[in-house]
This record gives structure tokens, sequence and C-alpha cells, in this order.
């Protein structure tokens, strides 16, 4: 017994020994101004989801900006799913490789940032390096420090907001009436109105979210989809999605035997009346796109009476990113009131500005009070209770789920 103590004291002495030498080597963070020294002629290779050439401007735009004012050099990785940049990590980390990795941004939230926190593969954390984090709401927009019901605790940082909407054709829905309110209103439409509805590929990240906000929309209550889906609670709390699934799918597009393959595409189908109803997660969908010529003007949005899922989109520095510092610079430019004011202008992507108005100066509020109207797009009344996402394992089982069903 003598002998085991005494080994415990020298281990406990040697991990405080280490501690300290840890403490004693640390290096301290660097300052703004040496971020932005070092972040000069890097190249920041952002990989980001190019599912939306207005986002894609946006980002293109930002690049010329780094570009002017730090000599950034950003390029833009386009992705079709979010997945492929964690991979490409996943595989880095295996490999050993610890530093000069090939992403050094990616635009993440959900299972992709749940997956890389648990796995330890994000740097950070990194909001309290930003100056411009100050002016992100992180008290009513719980969203930006709370993903899918994982805390965020600083590896990511927010740039854009999105809620669940659905678009119309005004000429063709005419009363609002008409507009179904509910999951369960949608599939009485749907029924009255064969083949005028579909839905993305639930692979696709919309698709899947068409899928959540039916089963939050038809459940008495979300608070279970907080937790972690078991395969018992699973099997139990979907079977209401199932079954309205199970009667809504012969009467969609197509009888529900084919999908389009992102937003894109459905958004292409109610452009050519072949549909009268698309899903969308950005509220101004209908206000960008129609002013873009994708749809037509008549094209209006309506929500849920419940309420619609919301989440805040995140841009994240892998652990081996090579230009860690550029990163950080065009994280923090993504957060800039005048850029925000931009992403929120339905001329550019007309996304959600994650910031908290009341720390802004006046000037900067003015940049928002300034952004260009349309009839299609919804006021905040309208657009109403941005409900919280579940917990991303909801949306993996789901999707796997689907593929099941639909693969029979």
């Amino acid at each position: 017994m003598t002998d085991r103590r005494a080994a415990l004291r020298r281990a406990a002495i040697a991990a405080a020994s280490g501690l300290w030498a840890l403490a004693a080597n640390a290096q301290p963070a660097p300052s703004w101004s040496q971020v932005l020294e070092r972040a000069r002629g890097q190249t920041v290779y952002f990989n980001a989801w190019a599912g939306d050439e207005k986002t894609n401007e946006f980002i293109a735009w930002a690049g010329n900006e780094l570009k002017a004012r730090h000599g950034i050099n950003v390029v833009h990785v386009r992705l079709k799913d979010t997945a492929e940049a964690v991979a490409r990590v996943v595989a880095e980390k295996t490999a050993g490789r610890h530093d000069g990795g090939s992403v050094d941004l990616v635009w993440i939230n959900g299972p992709n940032f749940l997956a890389m926190k648990q796995q330890g593969l994000l740097h950070g954390p990194v909001t309290t390096q930003l100056p411009n984090f100050r002016y992100v709401d992180t008290t009513n927009k719980r969203s930006n420090v709370i993903d899918f019901t994982t805390p965020v605790d600083g590896y990511a940082v927010p740039w854009r907001m999105a809620q669940i909407v659905f678009v119309v054709d005004g000429a063709r829905l005419k009363a609002a009436a008409d507009m179904p309110r509910s999951a369960a209103e949608l599939l009485a439409w749907a029924q009255r109105h064969p083949g005028r509805l579909t839905h993305p590929n639930v692979a696709n990240f919309l698709g899947a979210t068409f899928m959540k906000q039916a089963l939050i929309d038809l459940a008495p209550d979300a608070a279970p989809f907080q937790q972690p889906a078991t395969d018992e609670s699973f099997a139990r709390l979907t079977a209401p999605l199932w079954s309205w699934y199970e009667q809504l799918r012969p009467h969609l597009w197509r009888q529900g035997r084919q999908f389009p393959e992102n937003g894109s595409a459905q958004r292409q189908l109610l452009n050519d009346g072949e549909i009268d109803i698309t899903i969308s997660f950005n509220p101004a969908e209908a206000a960008v796109s129609s002013r873009a010529g994708l749809l037509p003007a008549s094209v209006r949005t309506f929500t849920f009476a419940k309420g619609t899922i919301g989440n805040t989109s995140f841009v994240a520095i892998p652990f081996n990113a090579k230009a860690r510092e550029g990163a950080l610079v065009l994280a923090n430019f993504l957060l800039e009131p005048a850029t925000q004011a931009r992403a929120q202008d339905i001329q550019s992507i007309g996304a959600i500005n994650v910031l908290d108005g009341a720390r802004l100066s006046a000037a900067d509020r003015a940049l928002f009070d300034q952004l260009t109207d349309s009839p299609a797009l919804p006021t905040a009344q309208q657009l109403g209770r941005a409900q919280l996402e579940p917990h991303a394992s909801w949306m993996t089982h789901i999707t796997a789920e689907w593929q099941r069903r639909t693969s029979r």
C-alpha cells in the first residue's frame, strides 16, 4: 500500500510538472494587428456550398474585398455537400497531417459541425479573437451560440441566419386562405392538387429539412427532439411523420417517384409552372429570385402557423488549416455590419443578419434601414417564431430511413 501511495504521489507531481511546463511554453494569442500582418499574402481555401449562384457571387465579392484591403487571396472551393470537406479533414488527421491542411475555412452547421467538434477537428476557440464578434447577438438569436442543440463554444463563427419558408406563385394561389399553414393542411392541399408539390431529394439538406419541419409540426411537443435520437425514440416519435408521408408521396410531382436534386432544381420547376409550392431556407428566396428573373414577379412567401425551423450558418477553421490567420480575417469580415447589411439586401443574397442592432452605431443601423424592399419579402410578423433545430442525430436518422423507404 505504501509503494502504491508513493507511486501515485510521483505521478501527481509529474502531471503537475507537465502542466506547469505547458503553461510556461504556451504562446499568447496574437494581437489583431499581428493576425493581419501574418495573413497578408496568404491564400484561404474557403470550402463552401455552391448550390446558389447569388451566394457564390457574394463569396467572390468578399474575396475581392479581402484582396484589396489585406492582400489575402480567397479561393472558393465549391462543394455540393459540406461532408466533402469534413471527410478531407478527417483523412488528413488520420494520415498525421496536423498542419498545412487543404481546408482553411469551411461553411458548416448541423451534423457536420457536430462531427468536427466531437472529433477535435476544429481550431479554437476563435470568436474571442475577432473584433467584430462584439456585434453578434448571443442573447436573442440563440442559434448563434447553440447549433442543433450543440454548444458552439467559440469554435465556429456565425455569419448568416435562415428560417424555413414556403414560396408560392401568387398568380396561381391568389388567396391567403389557399396557402397551407401546417403539415396536415399541406397534405390536404396536395391531395386536392396532385402533382403540384414536391421537395428536394432528402439526401440534400433542404429535402431533409422538409421532413424535419413536418416532424416538428405534426408532434404535440417538440421538446424530445432536442435530445439525441435513439432507436426507440426515433421509431416512436417519427411514426406520425411516416404515416403522413406515405399519404403525401403519391400526390407529389411525378407521383413521388422522382425528386429535384436540390433547391435550385426545385425552384426551376416552380418557374416552369410544373409545381405551385417550393420550400426554402431563405426567407428572401422569393424576392431575390424574382428580382434575378429566376421566378415570376407574382411569387409570395408564407410559413406554418406554429412557426418554422430556423438556424445559423457558421464558418469554422479546421485544426490543421494552413492559412489560419487569413481565415480569421475572412471570418471577421463576414461579421462587419456593412457586410451583414449587404448580405441581407435582396439585391445580394437576402440572408438574415446575425447581429444585435442595439450594439451597432447609428450609422451602421442606418445601413439596414436602406435595404431594398419587395412584396415577396415577408415581414417579421409574417415570418413568425423560429423553431429550434432538432438534435443533429434526427436529421441523420431521417435521411437514412427516407432512403430505405423510397428505395423499396
